[in-house]
């Protein structure tokens, strides 16, 4: 018997409690995230163990056994992830945080909430509603992502603007350790230097350094005030010219995105909108707060110089907007296509670059190509996509599209920037990851998942690179399949 098939009836005997699922069909969905699930379903395709604890203690039995057995553990909230964090492997032991849904204390006068992992995004802010307090942090996929999730990930979303992204709102977290022990790291108040950082450390490490089972988050005052402007903008360049104009007013909204004239017209096509109809690029504002209307007045004058038709959107065709920029990014129906979605960010002034950049990726390796951007933190999501052809192989991302993909990282990597913003690395981008990170940095970083991990058994081939000599990247082969789905991308970007 495997060290995996003899998990389950290890756990089944020393914690009946816990529940656990022998690796199955039944359990396949849990071998992907949505970033690496596959396009075409394989219903013989068997899943990995999966277990289910419900609370601190029972991840820490489940981490025991799994270290006992050497069983590498893949710790998994809602699978909303688009880098293949959460992906595992038959041989692994998926640990699940579904159940660990418990808002353990709201404290109004200190501003902080305490949650267990599994507690899912949206439902925290309607728990906090009542207390007259919301939780900042708003990936899109808010609706269904976990905390637990965001954490590892250091998730952003639409406000991250004015608020920033998760790293800024975790004060304090309990992470169950490789051996089984847990740690706490943080605390309630929000200033404290004692000891090193290790709050910080654990934002954004996917899971390869602990399992994240309770955040102590810092909420804020629901704004007394909120309001929607859109500013069209004849083409695609001078929308994003635009964003460096508003950057340099003295208003700070809590959402700026930025959507390119492809992607309205995708939009378009997808949702039976007309966005396009009012301009060839959008960008989409939200404002909060007191002084709403010399905010309003004072951004636009400002999106007005820059060439921008500005409109006070009622709340009404404000909540659509805002739902077909969460939902409604879609390429059309029609001929198979390979699509690839990216993830990077640059410093804001470098966006009307890479928008200008776009069109020579499209000549140079004949593809199309689009971006959205939380233009207030210069992060975009690109998509870039072509036709299926006759000579394609059936499982291997094109050559053109995967070049034209690196090109675009390697782009943003050149002018400052990050080969990931807000998604993770995970498995789909650690060969970008070679173009950020130095060999000395590498070191460093394998060196501490060593120590609170030293026989690589959390998360292991997630988020960083083997340590090896540095070599030229003919380019990575990101996760992708032909689809005809009227969306095959993932809508959380």
């Amino acid at each position: 018997m495997t060290h995996i098939s003899r998990i389950a009836s290890v756990l089944a005997r020393r914690h009946p409690e816990i529940e656990v699922r022998p690796g199955s069909t039944g359990t396949a969905a849990y071998a992907h995230d949505a970033g690496t699930r596959p396009r075409v379903a394989h219903p013989d395709a068997p899943g990995p163990t999966v277990a289910f604890p419900a609370t601190v203690e029972q991840v820490q039995d489940v981490v025991r056994v799994a270290a006992s057995l050497g069983v590498a553990v893949v710790p998994r909230g809602a699978g909303t992830g688009l880098s293949g964090g959460a992906s595992a492997d038959v041989g692994q032991l998926v640990v699940s945080t579904d159940r660990l849904d418990r808002v353990l204390e709201v404290s109004p006068a200190d501003e902080l909430v305490v949650v267990e992992a599994g507690v899912v995004n949206a439902d925290l802010d309607a728990h906090l509603a009542p207390h007259g307090l919301f939780y900042a942090p708003d990936p899109a996929s808010y609706e269904t992502s976990t905390i637990g999730g965001n954490v590892a990930t250091n998730a952003g979303g639409l406000r991250c603007a004015k608020y920033g992204v998760t790293r800024e709102s975790v004060l304090a977290l309990d992470v169950v350790l490789a051996d089984g022990s847990v740690l706490h790291t943080g605390h309630r108040s929000v200033k404290g230097v004692t000891g090193l950082d290790l709050t910080s450390l654990f934002v954004g490490s996917e899971g390869t350094l602990g399992i994240v089972v309770r955040a102590t988050l810092r909420v804020r005052p629901r704004p007394v005030a909120r309001r929607s402007l859109t500013a069209f903008f004849p083409d695609t360049l001078r929308g994003a010219h635009a964003l460096v104009a508003l950057a340099a007013t003295p208003v700070r909204p809590a959402v700026v995105e930025f959507l390119d004239g492809p992607t309205l017209r995708g939009i378009d096509a997808h949702s039976g909108s007309d966005l396009s109809a009012r301009g060839g690029s959008l960008v989409l504002v939200e404002l909060d707060g007191y002084g709403i209307d010399e905010q309003t007045r004072d951004l636009t004058a400002a999106l007005a110089a820059a060439g921008g038709t500005v409109r006070v959107e009622s709340p009404e065709d404000a909540a659509h907007l805002w739902h077909l920029r969460r939902h409604g990014r879609g390429v059309g129906r029609g001929e198979p296509r390979w699509f690839v979605g990216e993830d990077v960010a640059v410093p804001r002034s470098v966006l009307p670059d890479v928008f200008a950049y776009l069109p020579e990726l499209e000549r140079r390796y004949g593809v199309e190509a689009s971006a959205v951007a939380h233009a207030a933190d210069g992060n975009l999501h690109p998509l870039l996509s072509r036709p299926v052809r006759a000579d394609d192989a059936p499982d291997v991302v094109p050559p053109d599209l995967a070049e034209a993909a690196t090109a675009l990282v390697r782009f943003a990597v050149a002018h400052g920037g990050t080969v990931s913003g807000e998604h993770g690395i995970g498995t789909v981008k650690r060969d970008w990851a070679r173009l950020e990170l130095d060999d000395v940095a590498l070191r460093a970083q394998h060196a501490v998942t060593a120590a609170l991990d030293p026989h690589a058994l959390l998360n292991p081939g997630k988020a960083l690179p083997v340590l090896e000599p540095r070599t030229p990247l003919d380019g990575p082969v990101p996760r992708a399949a032909p689809s005809t789905h009227p969306d095959p991308v993932p809508t959380t970007v």
